[in-house]
C-alpha cells in the first residue's frame, strides 16, 4: 500500500525541486559499522549472518519514512512497507535477484529469505520477481572490504529506489568485526542528513552497546 505525498507542504518542497531532474540525482556515502555483537547473535540463533544485518538493515528503512519515499511521474509516494532486492549468488559465479518482502518478526523474515536464497541459486539466468517501487536494492560483495562504490545505471530512466551494498567484513587489532556499507539515495528525497540517521540507527542495533556515532 502507498499514500500520495502532499507535496505542496513538505518542508523540502524547494529542495525536490532543485534536485529531481539533475541527470544524476544519486548521491552516496560509504562507512564502516562495527558489527561484532550481531555476528554472535547471527550465530547463536544458528542464522546467516548476511541475512541478519540485511533484515535489521530493512527494519531502520521501514522505521524511516524518507527511505519509503518513491518518485512516480512527478509525484511523491509513500509506501506502507518496503522489502529488500536482493541480488544472490551462485556457485557458477553468476548471480540472480530475489525479493524478500519485510516482516518485523525476525524468524519469519529469516525463513522466507533463506527460502528465496535456496530458490534463486537453483535457477539459472537474470529473472525479477518482483517489479514495483515498493523495495530497496541491495548487493552484498562478500571478497571486496570497499571503501567505496559506484552504480551502473541508466541516467535517462529516473531512479528513487535506495541502493545499500554490503562488503567483507574485517577484524582489527582488538578483535573488533567492522562492515563496510555503501548508501546511494535520491537527493530530491533525502539529504545526507537522513543517510546520517540511517548510519546510527544501523549501528545501534547491530552493537547497542557500541558508542553513538562511533563508526569508521
Amino acid at each position: 500500500m502507498k499514500k500520495l505525498f502532499d507535496l505542496a507542504t513538505w518542508k523540502r518542497r524547494e529542495h525536490f525541486e532543485y534536485f529531481k531532474d539533475f541527470d544524476e540525482p544519486l548521491f552516496g556515502m560509504t562507512v564502516r559499522v562495527e558489527c561484532s555483537a550481531a555476528y554472535r547473535k547471527a550465530k547463536n540463533l544458528g542464522s546467516s549472518f548476511s541475512l541478519y544485518y540485511l533484515y535489521l538493515s530493512l527494519k531502520v528503512a521501514n522505521e524511516m519514512e524518507e527511505f519509503r519515499y518513491r518518485i512516480e511521474e512527478d509525484q511523491i509516494f509513500c509506501y506502507d512497507s518496503i522489502g529488500a532486492g536482493l541480488t544472490i549468488l551462485r556457485e557458477d559465479e553468476t548471480y540472480g535477484c530475489g525479493f524478500m518482502e519485510y516482516s518485523p518478526d525476525l524468524q519469519t523474515f529469516m525463513l522466507q529469505a533463506s527460502s528465496e536464497v535456496k530458490r534463486v541459486q537453483a535457477e539459472r539466468g537474470l529473472k525479477y520477481p518482483h517489479s514495483g517501487e515498493d523495495t530497496i536494492h541491495y548487493s552484498i560483495l562478500p571478497l571486496a572490504a570497499f571503501t567505496s562504490v559506484n552504480h551502473a545505471r541508466r541516467l535517462d530512466s529516473g531512479c528513487s529506489i535506495p541502493k545499500i551494498t554490503f562488503g567483507k567484513f574485517s577484524r582489527d587489532n582488538n578483535d573488533q568485526m567492522w562492515l563496510p556499507v555503501d548508501i546511494h539515495v535520491n537527493h530530491a528525497l533525502m539529504d545526507g542528513f537522513h543517510v546520517g540517521k540511517y548510519i546510527e540507527r544501523f549501528q545501534e542495533l547491530l552493537a547497542p552497546k557500541f558508542p553513538k556515532g562511533g563508526f569508521g
